[in-house]
């Protein structure tokens, strides 16, 4: 009977939803079909979608491509790169709900998510939800049961944003296709672009912010940032202020990684939460008095966008088949411009403000 004493290394907990393990061989592994070898190490990976991932170049030995008929030696580390499903492993009800598709072939389809629709079905989203809706379009007639049907689930999922960010998001429809997506953006090639409203205005007009992320110790539903770099997961984002306003902030933010809630906490590690961000701080006055009338304004734009403001507004990767460049823009919805045009009146009749040549605005 083969041995199977292989040091198995899981580094799964990461938000875009893909699964990264190294197998390191045992020494007395007899050679075998990588195929074939995975599939007895790797939980609930058909061999369709492990051939796929070997294909796509998302499993690496001893730090190359290989192909699926390779031969398994000794002593070599293997890599590997998988789809990861999100959440619970809930059945799905197909539903039609209306999708906002912008572009589809063949391998995928991008959508634009509005806010408060939540991606996939978990504990209080049972139904109601983006791969409800992708159940129904893609066909599915019936319930797709939890076992065995991981992709169904799935629904080519390969990145989510949160219930209250609105924006991109793209969906595999072929298995290859959501293998080779989960490659680039575990690799982080996907170029996201989102645009934030923040409280303030940051010192640093473009800067990174690098720091962990983890999940709170004291408040379970929320993330915060380990300065020190010892809990939590590597988070690197981009930002430029697109348009400082004094109270508030434009602010373009390109991810690099893909943690959950990372422009959110990052931004308020910052000082800068996201304008009502009740999970964060953003939900009250963070930048001006306290006194009625400015307080009754904020409170107004708070009703006029009654979520956290962050859009998905582009994304960029390489076609799966073809290894075009593709890229996909998206306009700010409703609320979020009615909320920006507001402060931009705002700030713009304010007799104890000035504007200066670098775009601030100061007091006189």
């Amino acid at each position: 009977m083969e041995e199977k004493n292989e040091y198995i290394q899981d580094d799964s907990e990461n938000d875009d939803l893909q699964d990264y393990k190294i197998i390191k061989v045992d020494p007395k592994q007899s050679p075998i079909r990588l195929d074939k070898f995975l599939m007895d190490r790797l939980e609930k990976v058909s061999r369709n979608r492990l051939q796929n991932a070997i294909k796509a170049g998302s499993v690496l030995v001893d730090g190359k491509e290989v192909k699926p008929n390779f031969k398994v030696k000794p002593g070599q580390e293997i890599a590997v790169v998988t789809p990861h499903p999100p959440g619970e492993n809930e059945a799905v009800v197909p539903q039609n709900i209306p999708l906002d598709i912008r572009y589809e072939d063949d391998d995928l389809m991008i959508v634009h998510k509005p806010a408060g629709m939540v991606v996939h079905p978990g504990i209080g989203h049972r139904r109601g939800t983006l791969v409800n809706a992708l159940a129904y379009y893609l066909g599915h007639n019936e319930v797709l049961p939890v076992e065995g049907s991981n992709y169904q689930q799935r629904m080519g999922l390969v990145h989510r944003i949160d219930k209250n960010t609105s924006g991109l998001l793209v969906i595999a429809k072929t298995d290859y296709a959501l293998t080779h997506l989960a490659k680039q953006f575990f690799h982080h090639t996907i170029e996201r672009t989102y645009y934030a409203l923040v409280w303030g205005e940051p010192t640093e007009l473009e800067g990174t912010i690098s720091a962990n992320i983890g999940r709170h110790p004291r408040f379970r539903k929320k993330y915060t940032v380990f300065p020190e770099g010892d809990e939590g997961k590597w988070a690197v984002t981009h930002y430029k202020v697109m348009e400082p306003m004094y109270y508030v902030s434009l602010v373009k933010c390109n991810l690099e990684t893909g943690r959950t809630h990372q422009i959110r906490v990052h931004m308020q590690h910052l000082g800068h939460p996201l304008f009502n961000d009740d999970r964060y701080g953003g939900d009250k006055i963070m930048k001006g008095t306290v006194f009625s009338k400015y307080k009754r304004f904020v409170e107004n734009c708070f009703t006029l966008m009654p979520r956290h403001a962050l859009h998905a507004k582009s994304l960029g990767f390489v076609h799966p088949t073809t290894g075009k460049e593709m890229y996909f823009d998206s306009e700010l919805p409703e609320d979020f411009t009615e909320v920006l045009n507001t402060w931009r009146n705002y700030v713009q009749y304010r007799k104890e403000l000035t504007k200066g040549e670098d775009g601030r605005y100061k007091e006189k």
